[in-house]
């Protein structure tokens, strides 16, 4: 397996849903070599399953992105490896909702950490070793949460806001070595989480939608590969919500 003049990607949390639908999109640019990060070890079978959905080799690596351990191990590993990281998408993400009178500063903590000190984590290490060659981008996954908010979802929220912040600081310092960071806000996205809502619920939301539709996962793996290849954009956050919040 020759990576030595392909650009090594990794994507957190993509052994699903809007990780792995841009997992599988930048795979198949044969410049690319796509790493996946799960937050737990996959079993030889839920390996083997997930490597069937590409067309080229990957490679999948376990660690928890909230947990800087895990953080500085991943990317050390990947650039004692292969020398370099060249794009890094933390999709990583949870949510645990409910209204913020019956909230828990646990439940609070929790998704924060995970969101967006799990987002801080990757970025930090990619960051440093990115800026050391000079060119690198950096690609974070927030929320029409975090830019207006949502009812049940103070935790999520306040991480995808946090995220912007940090977003437009990290393209700030990254600038200085040649290193691109922005960020993509998804709106209503058919997931296993959307797809837990009634029927009843979805019209709804399809009515405030000026598309009137939800969005694919595709919909946001084809902006992360617009992010990445568009090399004059950094400090931004893409929304992709069907006009939901124009």
């Amino acid at each position: 397996m020759m990576t030595d003049e392909k650009r090594i990607v990794l994507v957190t949390g993509g052994t699903k849903g809007i990780g792995l639908a841009t997992a599988k999109r930048l795979a198949k640019n044969p410049a690319n070599f796509v790493v996946i990060n799960s937050h737990r070890e996959l079993d030889d079978a839920a390996q083997t399953e997930l490597e069937k959905q590409f067309n080229n080799p990957i490679k999948i690596v376990t660690g928890d992105v909230a947990k800087e351990d895990d953080a500085k191990r991943m990317i050390d590993d990947l650039v004692e490896e292969f020398g370099h990281i060249d794009v890094l998408v933390n999709n990583a993400g949870m949510t645990q909702d409910k209204l913020m009178t019956r909230m828990t500063e646990t439940s609070f903590k929790d998704v924060l950490n995970t969101n967006l000190v799990g987002t801080f984590n990757m970025s930090k290490f990619a960051l440093k070793t990115m800026q050391k060659k000079r060119s690198g981008v950096i690609i974070n996954m927030s929320s029409i949460a975090g830019t207006h908010g949502n009812v049940g979802q103070a935790n999520y929220s306040a991480s995808k806001a946090g995220i912007v912040g940090l977003t437009k600081t990290t393209a700030q310092e990254g600038s200085l070595r040649g290193v691109r960071c922005n960020a993509i806000a998804p709106g209503m996205i058919k997931t296993a989480m959307t797809d837990k809502l009634s029927d009843k619920i979805i019209k709804q939301w399809e009515g405030q939608i000026p598309l009137h539709r939800f969005g694919d996962v595709e919909n946001i793996a084809q902006t992360v590969e617009f992010l990445v290849e568009n090399d004059y954009i950094t400090g931004q956050v893409i929304t992709v919500d069907g006009g939901l919040t124009m």
